[in-house]
This record gives structure tokens, C-alpha cells and sequence, in this order.
């Protein structure tokens, strides 16, 4: 609703200024350096003056036929004003004296038109004292019934009243709002504001809250107070609002730098606040408390309302640390020049407690995503920049080195470390969900190396083999070390893959060297056609790389070779073959001897402590090539010495590969059974237990 420009009671008491001397004026009459000047004492007598106001309107209830009291209070106000704006002396000696020995003085109140120019000038004094003046005449009027034939007249003057005064709210709103917008805005005008709310209380401190019929608000407070304090709350929600944000496509680190602007920006507002604004304002308004309660409310509901929008881990991540970390710290809220006045102690929570466990759970589910992601980035790494490109590994201490298990306690350490910094409930949590994809991503890179390994038949086979189960060796003890972590699921997946990378090692072991062991006893193996370091040489493509592997694995796995190769060459010495005479039998043993001096010291060489598979291809090829036949049988009780787990069915099909008889064979059995009898003497492991004997041998 406009207002009505038809109030109009009187002539004004002075003319309006010329646009000239408008432009000359700064704000206020009380906004001049002038009037403070001359009279710094001004704003007090005028809160006093306003409570000789209330003084007066009480004695209006007892005496009802004289003339109010807190009209013509109203009216004296006005004309002090006036003579302050004039440079003239007043009648009175001081404002405290108005109602008590100061006859009333003829007032002429200004039009509404006139009265909202006052106030469109922020002359807002002068502008509520001629309000309430007429106020006061209407409130006179209503109760005097002069409105009793024509009550529309009433309303509108009363409408006129109440949008005045609606016109000084927004003034205020709009002076509490510059307060920190304009550098340039001056003391005075705080101050002034300030008189201005404390007048207007002690005016209306005693009105009857009771609403009168046709009449609105006329009499009733105005709670200019109330409306200071939502207006500093609009003020902060808009400084907050007005913080640079950029969007997620131009850049990327939008919400870094948008709680970056927000921080430097409020911080420069309370400093401002805590300097300059809080020294216009009295004690009991508390400024300092009032702004930070308005900025912390403003940030936290502009927090919940980003919280709520789609955030990837990094800007939920830079959201929990924001409010965690920098809100209280020393680039904030905690900086030192805000101190004492600045107090943090008694701030709500920035988020609720439902929200702040939102923003931390969906967190952690970005961070299942990342850390799986970044596991995989790994397994792809070692595919495309490893595995198909056969780079040469690197030794650290002599063993094979893979960057894998670094790369995974970098990921698990930087998103545990990162949590911890929010809260040690959320670093739990990130440690726990790290091992969980961790148990899951070991399973996934077995399957991807082993697919690999069997369908491609690279010489860096066994060197990445024995680097990862290095590296993952370091990895739990690494785990264990950096985070206490309970590593015992991690250690049974972990073994679990070194029984299946030993066994495609021994896989592809057999698959090199079976064409080479099928040889043996064959017409070219006999005529030495093949080389008799031909099988040393295969198995040493494997076994070489052992040596690089942690112990006690390395030495593990080298006796499985070790053993692998012994037992498979004694499987192929007795299985029946056409029968040999004696120089081919010569020939036989020596072949024999050559070829197991040269796997045993090529073993021995490169670490194995297995020293009691050595004699058994010696007893063996001794037996083949001896010419007498009583010493063969010396030589079988050394073998059933050596190797108590041999069987009858295995020195049977010795001694027919040697060429004997069979009453011969079972002469020499049973002797050798009645010693194996009394002794059980043995060098080392079972080896005959896993020799299968050839059916035809076992009739004997």
C-alpha cells in the first residue's frame, strides 16, 4: 500500500531544501560532523527525553480532559531537532527537562510525504518524531471518538502511521546491510540508528498491547530491536550467498576456492566488525556475538544446502575438512586478530549431527569407488606397462622389487590419513573399507597374472612371480606396521596365491622340461645327441630366479624344483625299455653320473640345501653299469639305506633295467628287504613315495 500524500495537518515547520543544498548534506542532520560536534551528548538526552514520554502518557490515564502529555513531548522533540538543524538555541536547557519545566511549544507536524523524504534522506529522527507526533494526534482523535461518524478516516491515517514506521524498518534493514557493503559508511549513521531504536522503545514501552478496532498497530512497539537482529541475519546470508563460486565445468577445483573466497571475505567482514562497526553500537546489543551467531548460521544452512547436491569424494572430502579443520582454525574463525571478541565456544554444531553423517557416509562411498578404481589402475599399470612391454625388474638387496605393494599402502595410507584428520571414527572406517578392497583386489590380480602367464609364454614369467610374492610379503608386514591392522584374512588369501603361483610355476617347470625327460634311455639321448646340460639349462631358466625370492620361500621352492627333477628323472630311468647289453649299459651309468653332477651343482649353486637327492641317480647308475653282479647288490642296500620309502616294485624294475634275471632280481630283493629290516636310515624326505612304478613291474 502507498502511502497518502493527503496527511497533510499543517504547513511544515521549515521549507524543504533546494536540490543544491541537498546535495551538500551528507546523510543526516545527525550525521553531520557538525552536530556531533556541537552537542555529543544529543543521543542520550533523547533517550530520556523519551521515557519523560512514557513519564508523561501515564499521567494521561489519570487526567483524560487535559491536553497529552506525550503529544506535545512529541512535538518538543520535533522542534529541538529543528533547532539543532538551524544552529539555534533551544528553549530548553536540556532535553530531559521536556514535560517537566518547559511550557509545550506550538509544533507543526510535517505531511507524510514530507516525512517519507525525511526518511528517503536517512534524516530518520527527525522523521519517527514527527511520526509519533502524529501517532499521538491519531491515537487523541480515536480516543476522543472524533472518528465516530466517518471510521474509514481513522483507518487511513492509521495505515498512514503504520506504513511510515515500516518505511524507518526497511531504513534500518537497509543502514545494517550497507554496514559492511559500504566502506564509506559513517559512524554517525550507526549511532543514530541506534538512538533511533532506543527512542522508539521508550515511546511505546507502556502501550497496551491490546489492538484497538480499526486502528492496527497504531500505538503498539515496534521491535526495532528484533528487526536490527534479522536484518544483520539478512545481512550474513547474503555475504555468504555472494561468496565467488564457480561452477563444476569451468572449474574443477570450484568448491576449494569457493569456501576459500567464503572465509577471506568473512573474516575481512568480523574484522571490520570487531574494529570499526562494534564502537557504534552500546554494550547490550553484544555485536560481536550477534554477527558471528548470523554468520555461523548463514554458512551452516549454505553448507547443508551444497552437502545435498551431487559431490564427488574430493569436494566432499574438502567439505568435511572445511568444516572439521578450517572453520574454528586460525584462518577463520580462530584467527588471532578477532580475538577476544570473536568466541566460537558456544556455536552450535555447523551441520547436524544427521547431516554430518550423511556427508561422512557418502564419503566413504566415494572412496569404495576410488580405492577401487585406483587398485585397478594398478593391476592395468602392471599389464600394459610390465607384463607386455617384459621389463627387466629391479633388485633391492638382491631380491626381485615390483612398486605394487609401495602403490597400495600409498593409496590405503593417503585416504586413512586423510579420514583421520576429519575424525578418528571416520579413519576406522576408511581403514576397514581399504582392507576390504584389498581382499577383494588380491583374488582379482592372481586371476589376471595366471591368465596372462598361461596364455603367453614370456621369459618374465618367473621374475614377476617372484617380485609379486616379494611384494606382497612386504605389503602385510608393511600393513601391520604402519596401522596395526589385523592382517590375518589378508595373510590366508595371500598364502593361498603363493600355492597357486608355486604350482604354475612347477606347471610351466614341467611343461619345459618333460620333452627332455622323455628323452632319457632313448637311442639319441644314449649317443649323447642331446647335450647333458640340456635339462640343467631348462630347469635353470626357472631356478635361476629363485634365488632373488624372500626367504624362506626362495629356498622352499628351489627344493620343490630341486626334487621335481630328481624324482621325475628316476621316473623315467625305470620304466621298461628295450633290453641293453653290457657296453650300452657302460654307456648308461656314465651319461647318467654326467648329467646328475651337472643338475646337482647347478642347483647346489644357485642355493639349494637339498644334498640328499644327490645319490640316488648315483646308486642307481651304478647298479646299471656294474659288471659284477655281486656288487650290484651292495649297491642296492645303499639305495634302500639312503631312501627307506623305496619299494620292492622300485628295485625290482632297477635291476631288470640292469638286465638281470628274474631269480636273480628276487635273490637280491630278498637280501636287501632282511637289512632294510634292521636299518631305517634316511638322508632326507620322501622322494620313491611319489614315483608310481610301471604296471609291467609289478609281477616280480
Amino acid at each position: 500500500m502507498e502511502l497518502d500524500t493527503r496527511s497533510v495537518t499543517s504547513e511544515p515547520a521549515s521549507p524543504l531544501k533546494s536540490p543544491g543544498e541537498e546535495k551538500m548534506e551528507v546523510t543526516s542532520e545527525l550525521s553531520s560532523s557538525d552536530w556531533q560536534s556541537r552537542d555529543s551528548g544529543f543521543f542520550e538526552r533523547g533517550i530520556k527525553t523519551m521515557l519523560s514520554i512514557r513519564k508523561s502518557k501515564r499521567s494521561l490515564k489519570k487526567e483524560r480532559g487535559k491536553e497529552d502529555t506525550g503529544t506535545w513531548n512529541a512535538k518538543r522533540f520535533l522542534q529541538t531537532l529543528r533547532s539543532y538543524e538551524e544552529n539555534k538555541p533551544t528553549i530548553c536547557n536540556s532535553m530531559e527537562k521536556v514535560g517537566e519545566k518547559c511550557e509545550p511549544i506550538e509544533a507543526k507536524p510535517l505531511s507524510v510525504m514530507e516525512i517519507n523524504e525525511l526518511i528517503q534522506k536517512r534524516q530518520l529522527l527527525e522523521a519517527f518524531a514527527s511520526i509519533k507526533l502524529m501517532e499521538d494526534e491519531t491515537i487523541s482523535e480515536r480516543d476522543s471518538e472524533k472518528y465516530s461518524d466517518n471510521p474509514q478516516e481513522l483507518v487511513r491515517k492509521s495505515k498512514d502511521v503504520d506504513l511510515l514506521y515500516n518505511s524507518i524498518t526497511n531504513a534500518i534493514k537497509s543502514i545494517v546491510e550497507e554496514t559492511l557493503e559500504d566502506p564509506t559508511l559513517q559512524h554517525t549513521m550507526l549511532t543514530s540508528m541506534v538512538t533511533l531504536i532506543a527512542l522508539e522503545e521508550a515511546a511505546h514501552s507502556s502501550t497496551d498491547n491490546a489492538a484497538h478496532p480499526g486502528s492496527d498497530l497504531l500505538g503498539r512497539p515496534r521491535k526495532w530491536r528484533e528487526q536490527w537482529k534479522e536484518a544483520v541475519n539478512e545481512s550474513a546470508r547474503k555475504r555468504v550467498l555472494k561468496a565467488p563460486m564457480a561452477s563444476r565445468e569451468e572449474e574443477t577445483s570450484w568448491l576449494d576456492l569457493h569456501l576459500h573466497f567464503l572465509q577471506e571475505h568473512l573474516k575481512e567482514d568480523l574484522l571490520k566488525i570487531k574494529s570499526s562497526v562494534k564502537k557504534s553500537y552500546p554494550e547490550e546489543y553484544q555485536v560481536c556475538d550477534t554477527y558471528v551467531e548470523a554468520f555461523h548460521n548463514a554458512i551452516a544452512s549454505h553448507l547443508q544446502e551444497l552437502s545435498q547436491g551431487p559431490l564427488d569424494i574430493h569436494e566432499l572430502y574438502t567439505l568435511l575438512n572445511w568444516v572439521a579443520n578450517t572453520y574454528h582454525s586460525e584462518f577463520f574463525l580462530g584467527h588471532p586478530e578477532l580475538k577476544p571478541e570473536v568466541k566460537t565456544e558456544n556455536l552450535p554444531l555447523l551441520l547436524t549431527p544427521a547431516d554430518w553423517d550423511k556427508l561422512k557416509n557418502d564419503y566413504i562411498a566415494s572412496a569404495k569407488e576410488k580405492i577401487k578404481s585406483c587398485f585397478g589402475n594398478i593391476l592395468r599399470l602392471e599389464v600394459t606397462e610390465k607384463w607386455e612391454k617384459e621389463v627387466h625388474l629391479e633388485e633391492k638387496e638382491n631380491l626381485y622389487h615390483t612398486s605394487v605393494s609401495f602403490d597400495i599402502q600409498t593409496i590405503i595410507g593417503e585416504h586413512v590419513k586423510s579420514s583421520g584428520a576429519i575424525s578418528g571414527g571416520l579413519e576406522t572406517k576408511m581403514l576397514e573399507l581399504c582392507m576390504a578392497e584389498l581382499l577383494e583386489f588380491i583374488p582379482r590380480f592372481e586371476q589376471e597374472f595366471m591368465a596372462w602367464s598361461t596364455a603367453q609364454d614370456s621369459p618374465s614369467f618367473v621374475p614377476h612371480l617372484v617380485a609379486y610374492i616379494n611384494s606382497f610379503h612386504d605389503l602385510v608386514s608393511g600393513l601391520e606396521t604402519a596401522f596395526k591392522v589385523d592382517t590375518e584374512e589378508l595373510q590366508k588369501i595371500l598364502a593361498a596365491l603363493t600355492r597357486n603361483f608355486t604350482n604354475i610355476f612347477l606347471t610351466k617347470l614341467r611343461t619345459k622340461t618333460q620333452p627332455l625327460l622323455k628323452k632319457i634311455l632313448t637311442k639319441n639321448w644314449i649317443l649323447a645327441t642331446e647335450r647333458p646340460d640340456s635339462l640343467a639349462s631348462a630347469v635353470s631358466q626357472f631356478s635361476e630366479h629363485l634365488q632373488h625370492m624372500r626367504e624362506p620361500l626362495g629356498q622352499e621352492l628351489l627344493h620343490e624344483v630341486h626334487k621335481y627333477v630328481v624324482k621325475e628323472y628316476v621316473t623315467q630311468i625305470i620304466k621298461p625299455r628295450w633290453k641293453m647289453n653290457k657296453d650300452t649299459c657302460q654307456q648308461v651309468s656314465r651319461k647318467m653320473s654326467q648329467e646328475a653332477a651337472i643338475i646337482h651343482n647347478e642347483l647346489i649353486d644357485q642355493g639349494s640345501k637339498a644334498d640328499w637327492l644327490l645319490p640316488v641317480i648315483y646308486h642307481i647308475a651304478s647298479i646299471i653299469g656294474e659288471k659284477k653282479k655281486d656288487k650290484i647288490k651292495a649297491y642296492v642296500k645303499e639305495l634302500c639305506q639312503d631312501y627307506p620309502d623305496i619299494r620292492k616294485e622300485h628295485i625290482l624294475a632297477i635291476l631288470a633295467l640292469r638286465g638281470l634275471g628274474r631269480t636273480r632280481r628276487a635273490a637280491i630283493l630278498q637280501q636287501v628287504c632282511q637289512a632294510q629290516e634292521s636299518s631305517n636310515r634316511g638322508k632326507g624326505g620322501t622322494l620313491f613315495a611319489e614315483i608310481d612304478v610301471p604296471v609291467i613291474c609289478s609281477c616280480f
